[in-house]
């Protein structure tokens, strides 16, 4: 993972950001509104004797995922209820519609379940509690232990499971078909309220106003909500049904899914409408410190959640995604307006779209915040052909953007569209299945592993456990890796010119004789032994700073987006530094050879001379040379450079042990030749310091004059420098307060402007 993300992350929230422990928090059956027990009423209260008893009672009996205390329906009241009937059939389709599998619990009695998700296993417990106990199942039966509402005894009931028709991100629902003792057939539904009400007849919508008011109370409180309903099934109709069903099923092709929707739409209408609950998956620990430090980051993040719309805005301010003082933007269309035809309608988005980004555009608001949130239905539109280049336009230019009811080919085209609009790398994050065509179709896919399987981080890049450690693969690897393989490659682009050109300067130096000036066992072991260990310790042990440093300055993180340190002009800089130092290499070394005798007595430097001369300057440069790159040493690297330079001599002392039919001119070159005369050790002196004395040099000027954030880190590091005293940390500490949109540190700074501008209209209407 390298540090060039250089935009958008993309982010969905079925459980990547949630910590997958739910809990039924409220819900409306026949138009009663059940809340959970509030923890914050009972904090208030006066504390007695018999209260705190009461109090401890009461937290004895609560169990993990039900916290209701609602006397209306609790201890077999709701038998006495209006709309009786409904109520029971709300109960049963919590108990019925769902794929859990009832586990005994030897501790209570109670039972707990297993299910492919866990907001079933929520549904179930609840169900439990309420009188209505899911214990027992086969392929082809199950079974309840539920109160008669006739009687208010417990009875023992066996539903025949005629058919089920799964959840899908597509569907967006899930279906049961059931047929009790009396022989009367019923399909029990829960899904998505927009869809279950697009499927209501017109006989069952009778508590659909109660419950549309009561679900936007849900979701602006964050919970996740789903609508339960049913409709009775006469034994024709499902006789035809079901053999068209059992058809679909039996097919083998890629028509099988098509057919399987056709005949699932046939049954899923006319339904009539009983409930909804709301259910809060809670956020994962870290999320908001993980998504601030994101954005100093220099990422512009979108969630793309199936959520409704006041879910997922309550999600963003959650996870500070918003904040207060942010202007939102929303694209919707309004359920009341009727629209003469589907040209009207993409009419309204553009007409929507155009104010918004004319908004954004305005002078007066060029610094402020903007979010965009996009539902479901508009998001349809604007994903169309001739409305998405102006949705993209708008979107790209606001802070934050949430697109909600999103499906799965949604986000995946979502992805697609940006990654081409903006040409940024992009960054897709999810935990489930309906995430792969993200995650796949994003340039860094990261997956989630968690409850909702393994689909997302089989297709994904990355996998991680939660959400917060984005966060330090990012920030920490993503600095450290860019960092790392830019120094890795353009120091081999160096040390290959620096030898490369030694033999074309020697050929020109000889006329093109075809004469080499290295032996050929030393073209061999350049690259592949003497200087292959250090470059591999630069480009996997590295550190230019801390992973402390790099979580405390996610600005660090925006060298990679800006290509600083492989930029056209670091390559050609390489570049010119490597003909500098293969120029001194050979100038020096020719030259110190031809103007005196290489011995004392007399004896001058041969070819083979020459080139062990060269190839130890050679040797001893490149490695020298990356002791100056190397921020963060450690012994493996202090072992791999010295360790390279004293393997040559040695190579050297053993090529020269071999008979000359084998090392031909190296023949006890090291021991009776070089080792020998002190010019062979001046020389290598000399070269060395000349060859790497331009880039010291130019390193020294670029620390004084002109640091980079890095730079300045390590100074206070080990120079042991004020911190508070350096222009950077209080640079950084403004631009996380200020230039960054989004994030819990500005959260927290428009929280505070929000509450003291209130408190300032007060004191002047008082």
């Amino acid at each position: 993972m390298t540090a060039d993300l250089e935009k958008y992350s993309f982010h969905s929230t079925g459980t990547d950001s949630t910590s997958q422990s739910f809990e039924m928090f409220e819900f409306s059956v026949a138009d009663l509104n059940i809340q959970k027990t509030s923890s914050v009423g009972d904090a208030v209260k006066i504390s007695t004797p018999e209260s705190t008893i009461s109090s401890n009672m009461g937290k004895d009996y609560m169990i993990k995922g039900f916290n209701f205390n609602d006397e209306r329906l609790l201890n077999k009241k709701w038998i006495n209820r209006s709309h009786i009937f409904d109520i029971t059939m709300f109960f049963r389709v919590m108990a019925l519609c769902h794929t859990g599998i009832p586990m005994e619990d030897d501790s209570m009695d109670k039972l707990k379940y297993e299910a492919e998700s866990p907001e079933e296993v929520t549904f179930l417990t609840a169900s439990q509690e309420f009188g209505f106990q899911f214990f027992r199942r086969t392929q082809s039966t199950m079974v309840l232990k539920e109160v008669d509402p006739t009687t208010g005894l417990v009875v023992e009931r066996e539903y025949k499971l005629l058919n089920m028709l799964e959840f899908c991100s597509s569907r967006k629902r899930m279906s049961v078909i059931i047929k009790d003792d009396n022989g009367q057939i019923f399909l029990l539904s829960k899904g998505a309220d927009s869809i279950i009400f697009d499927l209501l007849a017109d006989n069952g919508k009778l508590h659909q106003w109660a419950t549309t008011s009561h679900l936007s109370d849900y979701a602006e409180d964050g919970f996740r909500t789903l609508a339960f309903a049913y409709r009775k099934i006469g034994s024709e109709e499902y006789a035809k049904w079901n053999a068209r069903f059992t058809k679909a099923k039996t097919t083998i092709g890629p028509e099988r899914e098509e057919l399987l929707e056709s005949a699932s739409k046939m049954i899923e209408k006319d339904l009539i409408l009983l409930g909804a609950v709301a259910v809060e998956d809670k956020l994962q620990r870290g999320v908001p410190n993980c998504i601030d430090k994101l954005a100093q980051a220099g990422l512009k993040i979108w969630l793309l959640t199936g959520d409704k719309k006041e879910t997922a805005v309550n999600i963003g301010f959650a996870c500070s995604l918003l904040r207060y003082d942010m202007k939102q933007f929303h694209l919707s269309l309004d359920v009341g307006t009727k629209y003469e035809n589907q040209k009207a309608l993409v009419e309204d988005i553009l007409l929507q779209i155009e104010t918004a980004y004319q908004g954004c555009c305005e002078g007066s608001n060029k610094e402020a915040p903007f979010a965009l949130v996009v539902d479901g239905k508009a998001l349809d539109l604007a994903l169309r052909n001739e409305v998405k280049d102006q949705f993209l336009r708008l979107a790209v230019i606001c802070d934050s953007v949430i697109c909600c009811r999103v499906s799965p080919k949604q986000k995946a085209l979502i992805t697609r569209l940006v990654k081409d609009y903006t040409g940024k790398t992009t960054l897709a994050i999810g935990d489930g299945a309906n995430d792969v065509g993200m995650i796949q179709e994003a340039d860094i896919g990261v997956g989630i592993s968690g409850m909702e399987g393994m689909q997302a981080v089989m297709a994904s890049d990355f996998s991680l456990p939660e959400f917060r450690f984005l966060e330090r693969l990012l920030i920490v690897h993503g600095h450290w890796c860019y960092k790392r393989i830019s120094k890795m490659i353009l120091y081999f682009v160096y040390k290959n010119i620096a030898f490369g050109l030694t033999l074309f300067y020697y050929e020109i130096y000889t006329c093109f004789s075809g004469e080499v000036i290295y032996d050929d066992w030393y073209m061999v072991l350049f690259n592949v032994i003497l200087t292959s260990l250090p470059v591999i310790s630069l480009g996997v042990l590295d550190q230019d700073v801390s992973a402390d440093v790099c979580l405390q300055f996610p600005a660090l993180y925006q060298q990679g987006q800006r290509n600083i340190c492989f930029s056209w002009t670091r390559i050609i800089g390489w570049v010119l530094n490597g003909f500098l130092t293969s120029l001194s290499v050979f100038t020096l070394s020719l030259h110190s050879l031809s103007i005196s005798a290489f011995r004392d007595k007399g004896e001058v430097a041969d070819m083979s001379h020459l080139g062990a001369i060269t190839y130890t300057c050679i040797i001893w440069t490149v490695n020298c040379q990356i002791t100056l790159i190397i921020s963060n040493f450690t012994w493996i690297q202090h072992l791999f450079i010295w360790g390279s330079i004293l393997l040559w001599y040695i190579f050297l002392y053993v090529y020269g042990l071999l008979p000359p039919i084998y090392s031909s001119g190296g023949f006890h070159l090291l021991t009776e030749a070089l080792g020998a005369a002190p010019m062979y050790w001046m020389i290598t002196l000399l070269v060395v310091v000349t060859s790497v004395l331009p880039y010291f040099l130019h390193i020294t000027i670029q620390r004084l004059f002109y640091p980079m954030d890095d730079h300045i880190i390590q100074e206070m590091k080990y120079c042991e420098k004020d911190v508070t005293e350096n222009l950077m940390w209080v640079r950084e500490q403004n631009n996380s307060k200020t230039k960054t949109r989004i994030g819990f540190s500005t959260r927290v700074e428009a929280k505070i402007r929000y509450l003291t501008g209130q408190l300032h209209q007060k004191k002047i209407s008082l």
